[in-house]
């Protein structure tokens, strides 16, 4: 994870929790899932400034068609 402020983080760590939830998978698997992939740095946090004032199903369902995309079983 990049050098982040404290809003990033925050944001990062509800967006983690609310994937785990809707992918039935722990916290920790999520945000391995999100690293190895390049999501965690590569989009949710580089693309703070756009993704933290979209609603919270629209930011779940983007990131997880992403996850697809990149390949992740989701």
């Amino acid at each position: 994870m990049t050098d982040c402020t404290k809003n990033e983080i925050d944001f990062t760590v509800f967006v983690l929790h609310r994937l785990a939830d809707r992918w039935k998978r722990t916290v920790p698997e999520t945000y391995r899932l999100l690293t190895d992939a390049g999501i965690l740095d590569d989009y949710l946090i580089s693309c703070y400034d756009t993704l933290h004032s979209m609603g919270e199903e629209y930011l779940i369902e983007d990131i997880t068609e992403f996850a697809r995309e990149k390949g992740l079983a989701v």
